[in-house]
């Protein structure tokens, strides 16, 4: 016999000799019994790949949906900018004002309606938060 034959003889016996074993006639009697549902799966897995591959590749898409996101990102983007730059240049007025504000100074500040609007929105994410930690409670 040639040494090829010899290696597939060779082969051929160390896979009888596993599907000898009673754990390995086992894991195939499952198997085929599961047959039906592994070709579900597979049909399924299939056609998920089959449609992740047709959007992955689909450059109209994929443009379409960097589009809405550029649009839904941008406005919130230069808000972000918008509120850091105000916070960096109310940071800098702050520090270069060496004035001490008193009382009368506080009670002339709170008739300003950028306080009043703070002081509404402190109040109000207080009763939120009272009423969320109020239900967590609850639950």
């Amino acid at each position: 016999m040639s040494q090829t034959t010899q290696t597939i003889s060779r082969e051929s016996l160390d896979v009888l000799d596993q599907l000898m074993k009673p754990e390995v006639q086992q894991s195939l009697t499952v198997l085929v019994d599961n047959l039906p549902k592994l070709a579900e799966m597979v049909t399924l897995l299939t056609k998920t790949y089959d449609l992740v591959q047709n959007v992955a590749t689909d450059r109209v898409l994929i443009d379409d949906l960097k589009g809405g996101m550029e649009e839904f990102v941008k406005p919130i983007q230069e808000k972000v900018k918008s509120v850091a730059a105000t916070a960096i240049e109310a940071s800098d007025r702050a520090q270069a004002e060496t004035a001490t504000i008193g009382l009368f100074g506080l009670l002339k500040m709170l008739k300003d309606p950028q306080v009043q609007k703070m002081f509404r929105f402190a109040q109000a994410f207080l009763e939120v938060s009272a009423e969320r930690q109020q239900n967590q409670r609850q639950s």
